[in-house]
């Protein structure tokens, strides 16, 4: 009778447990990203977290971590660079989608820099494998006027793509039906205007986001301008058969997410979801600031939180949680991540050092056998242009071009950082989960001298030529 007894308390105990947060997940604190941090959008594949932002610039980049934590300090790796006049600059909103074995990313580019708002379009590029990282091929514009904020959701065995276009004097949810990833079948219709007070400070529908659960669709979106405190989340339900009629919509009157002056964040808005690993948790990704007088620009930074559900079946999105707050990460996560990286050659698959840790300027950076020492540990710290400082973890100092030399050949030591272009770095994806890392001030890549394979191979900098020997792997530590 006891052990009878022991075994329904341990099946009880068991069933208690299926749904609850992982005991192993690590902790993180918001913000998620601190630099370059709006319209952020997540996605969990094969083990990772991937995470892509607005970049103002001409690039997309992306960062990629097994814990939501280590996407805090995860290098920004380049993923895309505008190919044409026509998609040049001031990339915003990207978001990545898995549909039918490739990675589809959705992205907003304008033709130029100094007047890019009334030429902002949306377009879409294809990856050549199911790498998120890519390599990725530019596939098509997908409208003719000005439009922000696409996203993609299959509703009813179709794809749809939902944006933010103008018309009637306001900005508007609309919707097309697609072909495949890359072509539209229908034209847009209007499917959300802004209605009540509440999304009228600014007069603006946009940053719409599919939720779907237990048979039920709804779009999530950001109303109100985005340069006010005011910016909020707002919910439709899919109530009748046409996701393209707005009569199918039903608006939920009052806000789902908004600012918390008790927590100190305002303007929370332009999210994205995403489950946690184990599949048991759902999350929210937006972006905030932390003052009332903060605008719609670089400063909003990346949060994450997790969110619940009424007993009616519709989303909880909960409060914004305050900057700094302790959370337990996702369920499912490991236990811990690292803040530190090796950088290892592709081709002879060793890693960078400075050598024999010395702490000197001018020290001599080279490849070795990877053994684990600090020597050959760097912070890959992120300097907000879409560059980075590489700090070895032994000596403290930065990654550095010899006399900011141009020429091939200009060797790669360590200096104290004087913060200058010759000791930035850009990542930028390869294939395979590589990448060559491009000095800032030359345009000229980290080089394993004569593709040597050796210990004690020098690194210098030289013109890309697209070998092995240009590519590195960087690893958490």
């Amino acid at each position: 009778m006891a052990r009878r007894l022991l075994t329904l308390l341990a099946a009880l105990l068991l069933a208690l447990s299926i749904g609850q947060p992982s005991a192993s997940a690590a902790s993180f604190s918001n913000p998620v990203k601190s630099v370059k941090g709006a319209d952020p959008w997540i996605s969990y594949h094969n083990g990772n977290y991937y995470m892509v932002t607005t970049s103002w610039t001409d690039v997309i980049t992306m960062r990629k971590s097994t814990t939501l934590a280590g996407l805090a300090t995860a290098p920004s790796v380049q993923v895309w660079k505008g190919d044409a006049a026509s998609r040049c600059c001031n990339i915003w909103a990207p978001e990545i989608h898995f549909l039918n074995g490739r990675w589809y990313l959705y992205y907003v580019a304008g033709q130029n820099i100094s007047d890019y708002n009334p030429t902002q379009r949306t377009h879409v590029l294809e990856s050549t494998g199911s790498d998120p990282m890519g390599p990725y091929t530019y596939k098509n514009q997908l409208n003719s006027g000005w439009m922000l904020d696409a996203t993609v959701a299959t509703i009813n065995n179709q794809l749809y793509l939902f944006g933010s276009a103008t018309g009637g004097g306001t900005q508007n949810i609309v919707a097309a039906r697609m072909s495949n990833p890359y072509t539209l079948a229908t034209g847009f219709s209007t499917v959300s205007t802004p209605t009540y007070d509440w999304e009228r400070n600014g007069t603006v529908n946009e940053g719409p986001e599919i939720l779907q659960r237990g048979g039920r669709t709804f779009l999530i979106y950001s109303g109100s301008g985005c340069w006010t405190p005011d910016y909020k989340l707002g919910q439709l339900t899919l109530t009748g058969s046409d996701p393209l009629s707005a009569s199918s919509w039903t608006k939920k009157s009052t806000p789902v997410f908004q600012r918390s002056d008790a927590n100190g964040v305002y303007g929370p808005g332009h999210n994205g979801f995403f489950t946690s690993p184990d599949g048991t948790e759902n999350w929210i990704v937006y972006h905030a600031n932390d003052s009332a007088s903060d605008g719609c620009d670089n400063g909003r930074t990346t949060r994450a939180q997790k969110f619940t559900w009424n007993s009616d079946g519709t989303p909880n999105l909960g409060t914004p949680v305050r900057l700094g707050a302790s959370l337990a990460g996702p369920s499912g996560e490991p236990s811990s991540t690292s803040t530190t990286y090796t950088v290892v050659n592709r081709n002879s698959a060793k890693c960078l050092e400075v050598a024999g840790s010395s702490t000197a300027d001018g020290a001599n950076v080279q490849q070795w056998a990877c053994n684990g020492g600090n020597n050959q540990k760097w912070r890959l710290e992120d300097l907000g242009d879409d560059t980075h400082r590489l700090v070895n973890v032994a000596t403290g100092k930065a990654l550095d071009t010899e006399s900011c030399s141009t020429a091939d050949g200009a060797d790669l030591r360590q200096w104290s950082w004087l913060n200058n272009t010759c000791q930035r770095f850009r990542f930028i994806a390869t294939d395979g989960g590589h990448v060559r890392i491009v000095n800032q001030a030359t345009g000229k890549v980290a080089d394993a001298t004569n593709c040597g394979t050796t210990d004690g191979t020098d690194v210098r900098q030289w013109t890309w030529l697209g070998n092995n020997c240009q590519q590195w792997r960087l690893t958490p530590a």
